[in-house]
């Protein structure tokens, strides 16, 4: 399937409380250049600097709203401005009920914009009438009330015409070791100092697990086999999972005693095993040379 071609300018706005952030994330995560509450009075210099020279954006993704204090007078005008300067603009426009509003703002403990002199109840319905004003038919219109952060991604993934299942996910194989300490940056950990340990025969503590004495050593048993069999179904199994919940990317941890012999030989290993998994794998060795 080849890659679809997504509009080149996306338009976010809506209520406050919506959830524009997390839509603007979603744009981030699939390489757009991203503005959070831009102004109207700047989109005809932005719009200029990005489209030719060495400031060229190619895609960009705005969230415009009613923080800005003329957007409401403004937005038509600055709708034409960036169709006129960028081509097709698809706007976005997030909503969500009364209630639901009010109660993120509550749990959010953030003040709402028109909330200065009025009730969160009352500003919320103040903005939403002066949305009224400026909405149109050529807008994707899409209700937050009940859907996770994880479902939106997925609605405007589709309406950009993009299946998550249709990219490869980027993986991440980091060997380490336990006494150097847990990568805080990984979100699944494979504790493999269960395996024969190389570092108690002479002739291959000196040698990492790259070697493939090491490799042999440490895998090639009874113990290193069964592993694997259980171990390459399950990875099979989990990361279209992980993908399918809203993971963009992911990093897995393989760690034994001091990150040089059996952590580094699963790894090599797990990089050739994934060889026909749908992924863009990278692998580093955190703390070889640390001992």
């Amino acid at each position: 399937m080849g890659q679809t071609v997504l509009p080149p300018t996306i338009l976010i706005t809506g209520l406050s409380g919506s959830g524009k952030s997390t839509a603007l994330n979603v744009f981030e995560d699939m390489g757009y250049y991203c503005i959070d509450n831009l102004p109207c009075f700047l989109i005809e210099d932005l719009t200029l600097k990005t489209r030719t020279g060495p400031e060229q954006i190619e895609k960009l993704a705005l969230v415009m709203d009613g923080r800005d204090p003329s957007f409401f007078s403004s937005f038509k005008t600055t709708l034409t401005l960036l169709e006129q300067a960028r081509g097709e603009v698809t706007t976005f426009f997030l909503t969500a009920r009364d209630d639901i509003l009010s109660r993120r703002f509550s749990q959010m403990r953030r003040s709402h914009p028109f909330a200065e002199e009025l009730s969160i109840s009352e500003a919320i319905a103040t903005e939403r009438q002066r949305f009224a004003a400026i909405q149109s038919d050529n807008q994707h219109i899409i209700d937050t009330s009940t859907i996770t952060p994880t479902v939106l991604r997925n609605t405007l993934q589709k309406i950009c015409g993009i299946s998550t299942g249709d990219q490869p996910l980027p993986v991440t194989l980091t060997s380490f070791g336990f006494k150097h300490g847990v990568p805080s940056d990984i979100d699944l950990v494979l504790d493999v100092r269960f395996l024969p340990n190389p570092y108690f025969e002479p002739s291959l503590r000196d040698l990492t697990g790259k070697d493939p004495e090491v490799a042999e050593f440490a895998l090639a048993n009874p113990t290193g086999e069964e592993f694997f069999r259980h171990l390459e179904p399950l990875l099979a199994f989990l990361l279209p999972q992980y993908q399918r919940g809203g993971k963009v990317s992911l990093t897995i941890g393989i760690g034994c005693t001091g990150g040089k012999h059996r952590s580094v030989a699963v790894t090599e290993r797990l990089r050739e095993m994934m060889t026909d998994f749908k992924v863009n794998l990278h692998v580093s060795h955190r703390d070889i040379g640390k001992e």
